[in-house]
């Protein structure tokens, strides 16, 4: 999750290209990875970084319209790509099996099977250090910077010699790129993919991950990933606890689930829209002078 949420932070917060089809991205990136692993016999540190490639040029042909298309009239025209993937998935049954999905074949790392979702995590762990440090790194370079520029004011940015075709659909190919590697990563640890596990509702909780976390924030990211991971689980653990007054406790909290990432979403977006992630430079700063500060 973080980081296909760094991808879309990259896009949304610090480049200011509104995208609710971000689930498709994830997609192309899991089925590219199983369909190298399972036809064409790739390995998987193989299939990953083409799968990344092939979604980049997937973000690619949807990122043209950016330069004609802002605000909401952008996000239609990423949530186009949601249902095209979706439909493609579908009904390109020879090669995806269609509505049945694909059993993802074990990974294999130095010789280590990733048979067990601790292996899996691992895996992840390791790619999440470069990945952030990509992201980190990158906004300290011209790129980088042309994606800020362009986010605060594309006009001027324009004026000043960015080119805001280049580096717009170079955000999109950068963030697509991004949710490749995720969606693979998806892929091996689900052990199955199918056109439902990409919903809409998938790229509306990659929202508001770096919604809650902090738009336009690397270590906002993070906390927005493990703030959607960890709820449902708090949540599940509440539940377990309440089942003996309350029978039904697993359907309410079920259901209020959604109601609570709602109510956080507008939490943020009112009182603190850099997010988490500036509560912890608060917190952070309050103690570096304690217990000296006034």
């Amino acid at each position: 999750a973080i980081i296909g949420a760094l991808g879309l932070n990259i896009l949304v917060g610090y480049t200011g290209q509104i995208s609710i089809g971000h689930a498709a991205f994830l997609a192309v990136g899991a089925y590219a990875t199983a369909i190298l692993e399972i036809n064409a016999g790739l390995p998987f540190y193989l299939a990953i970084p083409l799968a990344a490639l092939i979604t980049a040029g997937f973000g690619l042909i949807f990122g043209i319209p950016s330069l004609r298309l802002k605000g909401l009239y952008l996000a239609i025209a990423t949530l186009a790509a949601h249902f095209i993937a979706t439909y493609g998935i579908i009904h390109w049954e020879r090669l995806t099996n269609g509505v049945l999905g694909l059993m993802v074949p074990t990974a294999t790392v130095f010789g280590i099977p990733l048979d067990s979702d601790a292996r899996v995590f691992y895996l992840i762990f390791a790619l999440v250090i470069p990945a952030t440090f990509f992201a980190k790194n990158l906004f300290r370079t011209r790129v980088g910077r042309a994606f800020i520029a362009i986010r605060d004011r594309d006009v001027a940015a324009g004026v000043m010699g960015v080119s805001l075709y280049r580096y717009k659909l170079l955000a999109f190919v950068i963030s697509s790129a991004y949710a490749g590697v995720a969606g693979g990563l998806m892929a091996h640890h689900s052990r199955i993919i199918f056109p439902d596990a990409f919903s809409l509702l998938v790229a509306i909780d990659y929202l508001a991950m770096i919604i809650i976390g902090g738009l336009g924030s690397i270590l906002g990211c993070i906390f927005g990933a493990i703030f959607m991971t960890l709820l449902p689980e708090v949540l599940k653990l509440g539940a377990t606890s309440l089942t003996g007054v309350y029978p039904n406790a697993f359907g309410v909290i079920a259901s209020a689930r959604d109601i609570v990432f709602g109510f956080a979403v507008i939490f943020f977006l009112m009182y603190e829209p850099l997010g988490l992630a500036r509560i912890w430079v608060r917190i952070r700063s309050y103690w570096k002078l304690w217990p000296y500060a006034y």
